[in-house]
């Protein structure tokens, strides 16, 4: 489904990324897990079109992705959530939920999305007048969530989505991930809690600084001495 092939990034002269390569079949969570500054966000950033890499291919069903402008990217199914949320703050809950929404047209359809997503996050049919910018970070995290799902994608890419949560929150968003996922959304999860990505995803790949240096499945990571020492705190 998503395609990365030896992804080159560089911020001036600093190479970020260097000869990246993952893949994301249909219907998977992949978990992209490292330390501060090892290349996640960056990563994310060049999937959905918001930096250009020097070199290599971002392949989304066969479509180079480097190849079309960023707010055309998420007409053919693919959403970002970004870190820190990013929710419009002046703007009410229901009105943030609209603009995720503004590559469809059909009213009666967008009308049933929104009630899916008031379904998922009932706090948020609660609080649909608010402010966005009055909202708990929990409760922005589920808006930014719930913004991108109103796109109705294929694949959704979510960069930290437990940061700045309590344990209860961070377990909430975690099934809510998995229900995302089950009711058939793909995942790619880029997650500094390296613990709570790798017990929901189904493989996953570690980097560092810029370099992929350990690959596969979830669970077998899980266990893994050298990943449980320097990201699982064992």
């Amino acid at each position: 489904m998503l395609e990365v092939k030896n992804l080159q990034v560089y911020y001036g002269v600093i190479q970020a990324i260097k000869k990246v390569s993952f893949k994301v079949e249909e219907g998977e969570i992949i978990a992209l897990i490292g330390a501060n500054g090892a290349g996640k966000t960056t990563i994310l950033h060049t999937v959905s079109g918001l930096i250009s890499a020097k070199q290599g291919e971002v392949l989304y069903n066969g479509v180079d992705l480097q190849k079309i402008p960023a707010h055309k990217i998420v007409s053919l199914g693919l959403a970002h959530v970004p870190e820190g949320r990013r929710v419009f703050a002046q703007l009410s809950v229901y009105e943030n939920l609209l603009l995720g929404a503004y590559t469809r047209s059909d009213k009666g359809e967008i009308e049933e999305t929104l009630e899916q997503v008031f379904k998922r996050f009932p706090r948020l049919k609660e609080r649909k007048s608010q402010m966005a910018g009055t909202l708990s970070g929990g409760e922005q995290q589920m808006l930014a969530m719930g913004r991108a799902l109103m796109s109705k994608p294929k694949i959704i890419l979510l960069d930290e989505p437990s940061m700045g949560l309590s344990p209860i929150l961070v377990e909430e968003v975690f099934d809510i991930i998995k229900s995302i996922n089950k009711s058939g959304t793909t995942v790619l999860l880029v997650e500094q809690n390296a613990k709570k990505a790798l017990s929901i995803a189904h493989r996953a790949y570690v980097l560092e600084t810029g370099n992929i240096v350990l690959e596969g499945d979830a669970k077998v990571l899980m266990n893994d001495e050298s990943v449980k020492k320097a990201y699982l705190g064992e």
